[in-house]
């Protein structure tokens, strides 16, 4: 969702923004965007997400009934250090809501979502609009969950829908212990 900015008589442009509410719909954690999507795909796409929008800098992650949650949206994907940062932060499931277009959502989309889950043997959910939009190219769609293991747990199809999945954190330990690898990283920075 877009957010004002914090300083509206410096800079006017909104944040790109995910938000985390609890069961009785109270704000327990806001994301913005950190990387914004400037791309020339000639013939097929040209955005310039940074004309429209402000960048965020932080990374976050909520504490949730169902397991600690990292916050991340759409281009950000493409960013893998982020996601070991949220990892390293305590991430077990982290969120991806995205628009992506066509062109780059059919070549990427799901060898990017796999790989961040395998990396970092979290649960990866996210969800993405599909079809024409207001911009005047279309969205790829394929909302997915997928594992710690890099399994395609669910898929939507190119409709309006909802997509569940069982989220495992026993699971997730067993990954995580069986297959070390988060514990072997020689080049990491600081756990934050």
């Amino acid at each position: 969702m877009l957010e004002r900015a914090d300083n509206p008589g410096v800079d006017p442009r909104p944040y790109n923004t995910a938000a985390v509410l609890d069961h009785e719909g109270r704000l327990i954690a806001k994301y913005r965007k950190i990387h914004l999507f400037d791309v020339d795909l000639p013939g097929r796409v040209t955005v310039r997400e940074s004309d429209m929008k402000m960048p965020g800098a932080e990374v976050v992650t909520a504490a949730t009934p169902l397991g600690k949650i990292g916050l991340s949206v759409c281009y950000d994907i493409r960013f893998p250090e982020l996601y070991r940062r949220l990892t390293w932060a305590g991430a077990q499931i982290i969120t991806l809501p995205s628009a992506f277009t066509f062109p780059t959502g059919e070549a990427h989309w799901e060898a990017l979502i796999r790989a961040r889950a395998i990396e970092n043997q979290v649960y990866m959910i996210a969800p993405a609009q599909f079809g024409p939009n207001i911009h005047g190219f279309s969205d790829y769609g394929n909302s997915m969950i997928v594992d710690p293991w890099g399994r395609v747990l669910a898929r939507a199809a190119d409709q309006e829908g909802v997509v569940v999945a069982p989220i495992d954190l026993e699971y997730q330990e067993r990954v995580r212990r069986e297959l070390p690898a988060l514990s072997h990283a020689r080049l990491r920075e600081e756990r934050g």
